[in-house]
């Protein structure tokens, strides 16, 4: 194992401590993703959370049991020494994390996928920016349409680069996700996540393009009958001009006819 390139810790007590608090985490199962040297997973224990540590440096894995050997002991802090899009996780509550970079949209789609009852995460800024971005508009992604289908995004915190050692490149968004149920029926969330990766694969081809595209994802025979229910106004848009009821639209016919 070994550290994220992207990996920088939070120095900032302030910050720490704004983060710490986001959320009432006392008495909780609080998932921590990339506690570094252990500042803000000291400060989750303070406030009475259980914490489940994952971080995949295995040099840091060695010094945090040496500084949390008590609380390790006494059970309030588990350590796993591992890469959160792969070790198995155990039941938590909330999740709190400075991700790295590099893998924030791949852990965040996990977390969505796995289920919580708020997140506090913090993201490079202009890729929590596109996280908000009201589907429908040229700033949505398949990012901003997954999470804002089972979720509620707000921003709580900016973060400037001299909050962190080393000093990253660019300003950090710390924001808190809340769960929600879907705006719009979904029969099948699979069917739904594989019917918007494939069309933001395909973002400036048509909707009809787009899925005729997809067949390493949907069959000939399914892409005919969807193709054939679709309504035209629906097929001859872009992808990045759908809004959420026409994405979970798109998914009920293909969940349908598949």
């Amino acid at each position: 194992m070994s550290a994220p390139k992207d990996q920088h810790f939070l120095i900032d007590r302030h910050a720490i401590d704004r983060i710490a608090d986001a959320v009432d985490v006392s008495g909780k199962r609080v998932l921590e993703i990339g506690p570094g040297e252990g500042a803000l997973t000291r400060a989750l224990l303070a406030r009475g959370a259980r914490v489940i540590a994952v971080e995949v440096d295995f040099n840091l894995c060695s010094e945090l049991e040496l500084i949390f050997a008590e609380e390790i002991e006494d059970g309030r802090l588990r350590l796993i020494c591992g890469d959160i899009l792969k070790v198995a996780l155990p039941p938590f509550d909330i999740v709190v994390a400075n991700l790295p970079y590099s893998a924030s949209s791949k852990i965040t789609f996990r977390l969505l996928d796995l289920g919580f009852e708020a997140a506090v995460l913090m993201y490079q800024k202009e890729f929590a920016r596109r996280m908000i971005a009201r589907p429908g508009t040229h700033e949505a992604g398949r990012l901003s349409v997954m999470v804002q289908t089972y979720a509620r995004v707000k921003p709580i915190l900016e973060l400037p680069p001299a909050a962190f050692r080393p000093k990253p490149q660019v300003r950090s968004w710390v924001v808190k996700i809340v769960p929600q149920e879907p705006p719009f029926p979904i029969r099948d969330r699979k069917v739904y996540a594989d019917v918007v990766r494939v069309l933001f694969s395909y973002r400036r081809k048509t909707v009809r393009r787009a899925l005729s595209s997809g067949r390493d994802t949907f069959s000939d025979e399914v892409l005919g009958r969807v193709l054939a229910a679709l309504p035209d106004e629906i097929l001859a848009a872009r992808p990045e001009n759908l809004t959420l009821e026409e994405f979970a639209r798109i998914a009920e016919v293909v969940a349908e006819h598949g």
